[in-house]
């Protein structure tokens, strides 16, 4: 049996709940990124500028907002590498490790972090957590002032499940930083001398 359409009321109540959920959404991400500390950013755009190579480490929907600034790097001329990634190159003294985690406590960033750290590299941490274990670790730190599962009324409040308001600051604050990255080294019209071109 064919369902049956939807009437006209129920695609303008949907309508009306996608615009304003939509709404709701970017207004929490814009209020998170407009509470980030800008000394603390600067400090991060100029770990990266220095270092040599600049590696990536995170979990599930964070380390997939964190590619997205690692990809937009590499897009800049950044030597960027992603842990666990087939073509990953060595660390060293002259490198830095970024680490994502809204609560500074997930295993695999934790343990990484140390290694890194053992193997003289500088590790910077973006995090919605005022106290953890990869805060105590780090070089330089960023807050996304989200909640956290362990820190639930911190920072922006916000009507989405779980931690989904990090991951997304997360990925628009990637894109910022980047474009921070490209203003101060890389000429528009070296803009997309980077990018793939196997397209």
């Amino acid at each position: 049996m064919l369902e049956e359409l939807p009437t006209d009321e129920t695609v303008e109540d949907g309508s009306t709940e996608y615009g304003s959920l939509s709404s709701a959404v970017v207004g929490e991400i814009s209020e998170v990124l407009s509470r980030v500390d800008a000394g603390e950013v600067q400090r991060l755009v100029e770990e990266i500028l220095a270092a040599e190579k600049v590696f990536f480490i995170a979990v599930g929907r964070v380390f997939l907002s964190l590619q997205c600034m690692a990809k937009r790097l590499a897009h800049l001329g950044i030597k960027c590498e992603v842990v666990g990634s087939i073509t990953e190159k060595a660390i060293t003294d002259r490198d830095i490790l970024i680490a994502a985690s809204g609560s500074g406590e997930s295993i695999v960033p934790v343990e990484i972090a140390r290694k890194a750290k053992r193997l003289g590299a500088r590790l910077a941490l973006i995090t919605s957590a005022r106290a953890s274990t990869l805060k105590s670790l780090s070089d330089v730190v960023v807050h996304l002032p989200c909640p956290t599962k362990n820190d639930p009324d911190y920072g922006v409040q916000s009507m989405q499940p779980m931690t989904t308001l990090f991951d997304q600051s997360l990925h628009v604050f990637g894109d910022t930083v980047a474009l921070m990255v490209q203003k101060k080294a890389v000429p528009d019209e070296q803009l997309w001398k980077y990018h793939a071109n196997l397209e």
